[in-house]
């Protein structure tokens, strides 16, 4: 694939967000991500000796939520909803509800010592042409500040974009690696959340797509296989968008299990419910696209009678999740009601299914998720899922906001995936 580049107008990082608190945390962050109260050294991705991660022995035993930031504060577009602000306001979230390493010592771990990821784990999804073709791309983008990339829907590049995309991956990566090696001595090990950006499902193999650069938990996922010999992978993908480039990477693949739950007739139009993988991967692939207006009550339904029974004939070693918190009520994106409360029940829900299926091995990446509010609100209540706490989703959630669902339509279509896959 060659890679081509529109130019834009725009500067990246000419944005000024109103909000104090957002700008406040946006100036903390500098260099990959880092906040300057808590820098720790970059793990070098051609260091044989650096296994990735560095947490004492303390925290590998007790912690409850591993996770990484990685904020691409260089990668942002004026205006756009996939914007720097996002990472952020999240932390700050958690930071106000005290459900960081700060406040909650042991329980609450950051990862700080991460590896960027290495071309080869880069390339073990996408093709090296589009990967090399990415980087020859950042000159241009240094010149002209921001460039739009083809075929892409289109999403943007700007100087930073590569680096801070190798540094997304590999935030993930690491923590597969710390995840497992947590599993080896204990058998409740911590869930990780690789709270990074860009996102990555909708990055196909020969190129970026829908603001996605590279895909961060294919890259995981064909990493857990290579570097720890979990073979069989389970990908649980709840944006309101179909993971196309989760779905592309792995159609034929046996070994993996591709789950995707997402809106009916949204972007990028993939997606469909008979779309269930292609030769030795038939059937590995699932598609549930939901009616618009699906929220709670479907979702529930759903996570009982077509995700647990997929897990359990399936046998995974791990559990991958496309974590979009964009099928919340609010978000501007798309047109479903999820709530708070749909994703600390998501969250609490998988986590158990990993410790049943998996010995607890179980990484969660941020994907979308575009109203600030809602998002942090929604990965704190996830948060608080992992630690056992109650979620606290009825003081963000407000009933007014949510209508009828469509009942019998989330029926039908349950009901004709189940079939389909034999459920």
């Amino acid at each position: 694939m060659e890679l081509r580049i529109f130019a834009s107008q725009s500067r990246a990082g000419d944005v000024l967000y109103k909000h104090n608190q957002i700008t406040t945390l946006k100036k903390q962050f500098f260099m990959y991500g880092f906040r300057k109260k808590k820098i720790g050294t970059v793990c070098c991705s051609n260091n044989p000796d650096n296994n990735g991660f560095s947490l004492s022995e303390a925290e590998l035993l007790s912690s409850k939520v591993i996770y990484s930031v990685a904020p691409a504060m260089g990668h942002n577009k004026e205006s756009h909803p996939e914007c720097n602000a996002r990472v952020p306001a999240i932390i700050g979230a958690l930071e106000k509800m005290r459900l960081t390493s700060e406040f909650r010592s042991l329980e609450v771990v950051e990862l700080q010592k991460f590896r960027s990821a290495k071309i080869d784990d880069i390339a073990s999804v996408h093709e090296r042409v589009y990967v090399s073709g990415l980087e020859k791309a950042m000159d241009q983008a240094s010149e002209q500040g921001l460039i739009f990339l083809d075929g892409s829907g289109p999403t943007y590049a700007t100087s930073t974009t590569f680096k801070e995309s190798l540094l997304a991956a590999g935030a993930g990566i690491s923590l597969v690696d710390t995840v497992v090696a947590a599993s080896k001595v204990r058998k409740d090990p911590p869930v990780g959340f690789a709270l990074i950006r860009p996102p990555g499902h909708h990055a196909v193999p020969a190129g970026p797509m829908g603001f996605c650069v590279f895909g961060n938990v294919a890259i995981a996922a064909r990493y857990a296989q290579r570097a720890h010999g979990l073979k069989r992978v389970f990908i649980i993908d709840f944006d309101v968008h179909h993971g196309n480039g989760t779905n592309d990477a792995f159609y034929d693949d046996p070994d993996i299990f591709f789950l995707s739950t997402h809106q009916d007739g949204s972007y990028p139009g993939t997606g469909k419910i008979n779309q269930i993988g292609s030769g030795n991967g038939e059937g590995s692939t699932l598609n549930l696209p939901l009616p618009g207006g699906s929220g709670d009550r479907a979702m529930r339904s759903v996570f009982d009678q077509v995700i647990v029974p997929s897990a359990q004939r399936f046998k995974p070693d791990i559990i991958l999740v496309s974590a979009g918190y964009d099928a919340h009520v609010l978000d501007p994106l798309a047109n479903l009601q999820f709530t708070t409360g749909t994703y600390f029940m998501l969250a609490s829900n998988i986590q158990q299914l990993a410790k049943e299926l998996c010995g607890g091995r179980c990484v969660f990446f941020l994907e979308g998720g575009y109203n600030l509010t809602s998002l942090s609100n929604s990965v704190a209540d996830s948060f608080r899922a992992f630690l056992g706490e109650p979620s606290m989703a009825a003081e963000f959630d407000n009933p007014a906001f949510l209508y009828e669902e469509p009942s019998n339509k989330v029926k039908e279509a349950i009901l004709k995936v189940k079939h389909i896959h034999s459920l």
